[in-house]
């Protein structure tokens, strides 16, 4: 039997509703009976994420500036998207060919994990695709400026380790993606 119990929502409000930040602050109950009136969440989209493999066994990845962090970083393909437009396995293809000209026919879903559940609401979707192809140029929104970058896959985990792939949803995929792939035979 389960002993953790859910907090109660009191009283819910949105104090920030803008198109690109929605900020809801919640007045919550513990199961304590403690309440706590000042509890923000960040209320974000789904994203999905894809972990590209090209027929030569190289992982395409995109670097770009991150704001929030005040960095480049490398990173696997990825977006937001409205669930109740799109389903997240469309929505990692659309992204892949956005962010990089590469085309995914087939992919496989790895997981559904939770962003940052401690103050966002959003859910991350994870999947692999195999065999890409470079079928175009990039289609980036006015606020891109992404580099396409292919690695081996057998140099990724050392650049994990390295700190050279540092965003968590990249790393999670990748080591979910590798698992998969070794059962499979395909990758070392």
């Amino acid at each position: 039997m389960n002993k953790v119990k859910k907090w109660k929502i009191v009283k819910s409000e949105m104090v920030l509703n803008h198109p690109w930040c929605k900020i809801r602050q919640d007045a919550v109950e513990l199961p304590n009976g403690k309440i706590i009136d000042d509890f923000f969440v960040v209320v974000r989209p789904e994203i999905a994420l894809i972990v590209p493999v090209t027929n030569h066994q190289e992982i395409v990845f995109v670097r770009q500036y991150r704001h929030g962090v005040g960095e480049i970083l490398l990173e696997l393909p990825a977006g937001s998207f409205d669930a109740t437009q799109e389903n997240a396995a469309t929505a990692a293809i659309r992204e892949l060919r956005e962010e990089t000209g590469y085309l995914a026919e087939k992919v496989t879903k790895l997981a559904t994990q939770y962003d940052n559940p401690v103050k966002d609401t959003n859910k991350i979707h994870l999947f692999l695709a195999e065999n890409v192809i470079k079928i175009g140029e990039q289609k980036l929104d006015v606020t891109e400026d992404i580099e396409v970058v292919l690695i081996p896959i057998e140099s990724v985990v050392d650049k994990i380790v390295k700190g050279e792939i540092s965003v968590a949803g990249s790393v999670a995929a990748l080591f979910l993606s590798l698992n998969l792939l070794n059962k499979s035979g395909i990758s070392r």
